[in-house]
């Protein structure tokens, strides 16, 4: 039990880096369907590079022990903006993907926010240490 206490947030920031990481090949090649949903929300290409580098940014900070308390927010915060998309603009199923991509935001961001519950000493820390300078 106490190697499971230990190594499972490990493994959970792994699985989410990994997860955002897989996805960065079809932004940054442009590929037909990250173009498409990209043009679709009215931010394509900026959008498109500048959301991939962020979540290059946030897969690094995950990896990391010092930044995985950044990773982990900039990841919900990222998650959020892509299931506001879907829900608002792309609808659940883009180009007949069965939802898939929808889905793996829905992930991304439950994993995010069970880290971010795993980690909330470390967040209730960084809140103090904002608000008490």
């Amino acid at each position: 039990m106490i190697a499971l206490k230990k190594y499972l947030p490990i493994l959970l920031r792994i699985a989410l880096a990994m997860l955002l990481l897989q996805t960065l090949r079809f932004k940054f090649t442009a590929h037909e369907d990250s173009v498409y949903i990209f043009t679709k929300i009215g931010l394509e290409p900026i959008g498109r590079i500048g959301i991939g580098i962020l979540e290059l940014i946030a897969s690094i900070l995950l990896l990391l022990n010092k930044g995985k308390l950044f990773g982990i927010i900039l990841t919900i915060g990222l998650m959020c903006g892509a299931i506001f998309m879907h829900i608002t603009i792309l609808g659940i199923e883009v180009r007949n993907d069965g939802g898939v991509l929808f889905g793996m935001a829905l992930l991304c961001l439950s994993l995010g926010l069970v880290l971010l519950w795993i980690n909330k000493a470390d967040l209730r820390a960084l809140i103090k240490k904002l608000f008490n300078s």
